[in-house]
């Protein structure tokens, strides 16, 4: 309570001016370090010009906080200041980089921030100059990384998520499609973004990862994909524990990105299904922790381990077509069985269903909005991921080794038996 006293009678005047030093010395501190081994004569400064920049700034802004003239005619100023510098740089020196001109005014500019803005909000302009200047090394490697195909990937995803979306109508196609464009679109662009997270996560920040990192992002791209690919680079000369391991971390993803779904599309579910996914999230995750520490007579293969992932790009147009057929025909199938047999039909329908790409019959069924029961859709979803269970494991003993085969058996065995126990509890509740 005292604290508080004390803090209501700092001047308000006075915390700002702190505010205003305090930045403008940090960056001007950054500059210093990122220009470390250059010589002084070469920069028009860094920490204290910097500092004396937000100063001079700072003095002029609070001059004439109406209409802003010394404010402003200081930044002009400073601007030609700093055009003659960047000027005589490229003279005598040949560089062309503006970074540090670009800060100098950005630091400047700091005052009007401080006094305009929420705190929350300069701080984040402030983290941001700091993170970004520091990142030039980095945002280089992933330059050259890139290809043109990533760039018009990512003008896909904005297409596909800012543009289409919200132009398309919430009315039901028709009465016997019982969905609207925009929700169908909208779950294209929520599987789609997940899995182009998890891509680029993989191409530009783990390139190199070890076969459980490619296995934890895999899982959240697609867990089948990766069990197939995983097991068949097991047969080439991958460890084989260490491929179990991974492929049980990727299953376990897959309840993990089902959750964050349900979450997107329906609260109520989402909830019912958070105590069994996170209780099967965490059986995979000890099972593939207990398969890493089993020795193997394998050797792993350093290349092979870092092409693991699927590079495919998640956000190509056959993808997405796919998807929305799929989506279309798992409504129709849902609606007709539904209205046939009821809540019975759709538990059942589930398990079939799990024999194929279970994301557009489990978007489907989050997105009703009537008729089928919030319990029916969470015995469905337990049951789909069950029964998807069992053809991956079909798929990882079939593609993979000899050596890995009772082990595959064995942890998929104890996945799907604990998936079941709690599908039964939930028939019974």
């Amino acid at each position: 309570m005292i604290d508080m006293e004390i803090l209501n009678h700092i001047p308000e005047g006075f915390t700002k001016f702190i505010l205003v030093l305090i930045f403008s010395l940090l960056i001007g501190l950054e500059q210093r370090r990122h220009h470390i081994n250059e010589s002084e004569d070469q920069l028009f400064g860094t920490d204290r010009t910097f500092t004396f920049i937000g100063l001079l700034a700072y003095v002029l802004f609070i001059a004439d906080q109406v209409n802003y003239i010394p404010f402003l005619i200081g930044f002009v100023l400073i601007g030609i200041l700093l055009g003659i510098q960047y000027n005589h740089k490229i003279s005598q020196n040949g560089k062309y980089g503006l970074t540090s001109t670009i800060l100098a005014l950005l630091t400047y500019c700091i005052p009007i921030m401080v006094f305009t803005q929420p705190v929350w909000l300069v701080l984040l302009f402030i983290v941001a100059i700091l993170i970004l200047t520091e990142l030039k090394s980095h945002f280089i490697t992933i330059t050259k990384k890139a290809s043109e195909e990533e760039f018009i990937t990512l003008a896909k995803f904005i297409t596909f998520s800012g543009v289409i979306l919200p132009l398309l109508p919430e009315t039901n196609i028709s009465a016997q499609i019982p969905i609207s464009p925009y929700h169908l679109w909208l779950s294209i662009v929520v599987v789609s973004g997940i899995s182009y997270c998890s891509y680029l996560l993989k191409k530009f920040v783990f390139p190199d990862s070890g076969i459980m990192l490619t296995g934890l992002l895999g899982g959240i791209y697609s867990s089948t994909a990766t069990t197939v690919i995983l097991a068949r680079k097991e047969k080439q000369g991958l460890a084989g524990s260490q491929t179990v391991s991974a492929i049980m971390i990727a299953n376990g993803m897959m309840y993990l990105r089902i959750l964050f779904l349900a979450f997107i599309f329906n609260g109520p579910v989402a909830k019912l299904l958070t105590i069994p996914f996170l209780s099967m999230f965490l059986v995979s995750f000890i099972l593939s922790k207990l398969s890493s520490k089993k020795k193997s007579n394998r050797l792993a293969d350093p290349d092979s381990e870092n092409n693991l992932a699927s590079t495919k790009n998640p956000l190509e147009f056959k993808t997405a077509a796919i998807f929305g057929i799929l989506f279309v025909v798992f409504a129709l199938i849902t609606d007709f069985v539904m209205k046939t047999y009821g809540s019975t039909g759709i538990t059942s329908l589930a398990y079939m269903v799990g024999i194929t790409d279970i994301d557009p019959f489990l978007l489907n069924l989050l997105q009703q909005k009537d008729g089928i029961g919030q319990m029916t859709v969470v015995l469905a979803i337990i049951n789909a991921t069950n029964s998807n269970n069992l053809l991956k494991m079909i798929y990882a003993i079939s593609l993979g080794s000899i050596n890995i085969r009772r082990s595959l058996i064995v942890n998929f065995s104890i996945l799907i038996g604990a998936g079941m126990l709690i599908s039964i509890i939930y028939y019974i509740l």
